[in-house]
């Protein structure tokens, strides 16, 4: 897929392995100039929720309908987590104070236990539609087994 073929105010449509043929609004596909690790040729997602649980969704290819993440909002499953990533990692994205994040961590099955990869965060800026997969400065897992339900979320006023 090419930049031209995403456009403003267009919506396209996706065969998928997963969910069928989805119509997605063209404002809803996130590029990661960079792609995610192992899949750097794959750079147009969709983020779909998993239901009504807003904790765990799915990260769709759009370059390959096969492709799909069971992804997690870490801070949901783990206590007190915190990101630290290198200010490099972030130049290459137009980021301002004011844009709205999101950090999601990619789950897998690993001998039966569900874990999230804590060390290889992707990091999506909702107001413009971009992401990047960045490795985090920090000592984090690359399996954090998810044994415990989700934390509900905190509403501020």
């Amino acid at each position: 897929m090419s930049q031209r073929s995403v456009r403003k105010g267009r919506a396209m449509k996706c065969k998928t392995s997963r969910f069928g043929e989805l119509d997605i609004a063209s404002d809803r596909i996130i590029l990661f100039p960079d792609g995610i690790i192992g899949f750097e040729d794959k750079r147009h997602w969709v983020l779909l929720s998993e239901g009504e649980d807003d904790s765990v969704g799915w990260l769709q290819s759009l370059n390959d309908g096969d492709l799909a993440f069971l992804v997690v909002t870490p801070h949901r499953f783990v206590e007190d987590y915190s990101l630290k990533v290198h200010r490099s990692q972030l130049m290459t994205l137009p980021w301002s104070p004011e844009d709205r994040s999101l950090t999601l961590a990619i789950v897998s099955d690993h001998d039966g236990k569900l874990t999230a990869n804590l060390k290889a965060p992707l990091l999506v800026n909702v107001d413009r539609c971009l992401g990047r997969q960045v490795l985090v400065a920090d000592e984090q897992p690359v399996q954090c087994v998810l044994t415990q339900k989700p934390a509900p979320l905190r509403k501020t006023a």
